[in-house]
C-alpha cells in the first residue's frame, strides 16, 4: 500500500500546492468573466473605506469689497470592513489508496497526488460558485453568506439609501409606443447622475441581468419588436440574439439573460427582476484578497486562493486537503446600483 509518510514531500506543501490549485481551471462564470471586479491583495484582515461626499451648490452674487461666502468643508468618513473567509476541507483516507504498486506506469507519488487533485477539484468547483455568489450579492449592494444571513448591507454601511425599484411594466397588455423606451432613458439617467463626474461618455456602458421572466416578456415587448421590425436584426432578434441565456442591445444599453445554478435559486437573478451593471468605472466593484493565517503568511499579500494538506496527527490514516481564500466583494458606490422588475 501507500507509504503515508509521501505527504511529507515538497510535492505537498503549502507553498506547492497553493501554486497547483491556482494553475487547475476554475468553472466559467457570468459574472466572473465580465472582469469587472478590479483585484488587490491587501496584507491585514480588514480594509478600510473612506468616503467622502462632495456637494455642488450654486454661488450667490455679493457687492464688490465684502467678504465672499465661505465654502463648506466636506466631510470624510472611514469604514472598516472585516474580510470574510471561505474554507472547505475534505479527505483522502489511507484504504483509499491502498495496493497501489510502488513501481510501474506510474509512481506511488503520482497515483496518490491524483486522489488529492480529485478532491481539490470538487472543492475548486464549490469555491468557484461560492465568489460568484459573492459577486451576485456585491452587485446588489448585499453581501449574503450561504444560510442568506447578511454579511454587508452596503447601502447601510455607506448610509446611502437604495435606489427605488424600476418597474418596466412589460407585462402591459397594451403598452403605449415608446413607454419602455422612456422608462429605459429614466433609468440611464439616474444611473449617469449617480456616477456624477465618474462617467464618461463612449467608455461607461451599462448591461441589464435579467431574470428568465423580465427577459422574455422585454424581447417580445411591443417596443423593442418596432424598433427591430425593420433592421436585418429582425430575424436575430426572433432566433438566437432573443435565445434563452444569450443578449441583446437595445435603448443604448445591454440586456443578458442571466443563467444561474440549475435550480434557478442557489445562484440566481429572480425570474422578474433586474439588476444593472456599469462597466467602465474603475474601483466601482472591488475585490480585496485578505492573507492566509499560516505563520508564513501573516501579513505577506493576500492572494485569490490558498491549499494545504493537512495530516492525522494521532493514527496516519488520513490526509485532508484543505482550500482556503480570504475574499471581500463591494461595490463602492451602492447608489449606482439599479433594480428593475416586470411589473
Amino acid at each position: 500500500m501507500a507509504h503515508m509518510d509521501i505527504f511529507n514531500s515538497d510535492a505537498f506543501s503549502l507553498v506547492n500546492m497553493t501554486g497547483a490549485i491556482e494553475k487547475m481551471p476554475s468553472v466559467p462564470s457570468f459574472l466572473g468573466s465580465l472582469g469587472i471586479f478590479d483585484e488587490e491583495g491587501v496584507d491585514t484582515d480588514s480594509v478600510s473605506i473612506e468616503q467622502k461626499g462632495m456637494t455642488l451648490s450654486l454661488i450667490p452674487t455679493s457687492a464688490r469689497g465684502t467678504e465672499p461666502p465661505m465654502g463648506t468643508t466636506d466631510k470624510r468618513t472611514m469604514r472598516n470592513f472585516n474580510i470574510p473567509r471561505v474554507a472547505k476541507s475534505d479527505q483522502v483516507f489511507a484504504r483509499e489508496v491502498a495496493n497501489i504498486r510502488a513501481f510501474g506506469t506510474q509512481s506511488e507519488l503520482e497515483t496518490v497526488a491524483q486522489k488529492i487533485v480529485q478532491k481539490q477539484r470538487k472543492l475548486l468547483t464549490e469555491h468557484a460558485l461560492t465568489m460568484e455568489y459573492h459577486r451576485l450579492g456585491a452587485i446588489q449592494g448585499i453581501l449574503l453568506d450561504t444560510d442568506a444571513s447578511t454579511l454587508y448591507n452596503f447601502f447601510t454601511e455607506f448610509g446611502i439609501a437604495a435606489p427605488t425599484e424600476i418597474d418596466f411594466d412589460l407585462d402591459a397588455v397594451s403598452p403605449a409606443e415608446g413607454v419602455l423606451l422612456d422608462k429605459i432613458k429614466a433609468a440611464k439617467r439616474a444611473a449617469i447622475r449617480a456616477l456624477g463626474a465618474a462617467y464618461v461618455p463612449g467608455v461607461t456602458s451599462f448591461l441589464w441581468l435579467c431574470g428568465d421572466t423580465f427577459y422574455d416578456q422585454f424581447v417580445k415587448h411591443n417596443d423593442v419588436r418596432v424598433t427591430y421590425k425593420n433592421w436585418e436584426a429582425a430575424a436575430a432578434l426572433r432566433g438566437s440574439l432573443g435565445d434563452a441565456f444569450s443578449s441583446f442591445r437595445f435603448g443604448e444599453m445591454d440586456w443578458h439573460n442571466y443563467q444561474g445554478t440549475d435550480d434557478n435559486s442557489t445562484v440566481a437573478i429572480a425570474a422578474t427582476k433586474a439588476k444593472l451593471i456599469v462597466r467602465g468605472v474603475p474601483g466601482l466593484y472591488r475585490r480585496f484578497n485578505g492573507p492566509g493565517e499560516e505563520i508564513e503568511l501573516v501579513n505577506t499579500i493576500g492572494r485569490p486562493l490558498y491549499s494545504q494538506l493537512v495530516r492525522d496527527p494521532k493514527r496516519n490514516q488520513w490526509v485532508q486537503p484543505e482550500i482556503f481564500s480570504y475574499p471581500l466583494h463591494m461595490c463602492t458606490r451602492p447608489e449606482v446600483l439599479l433594480s428593475g422588475r416586470n411589473t
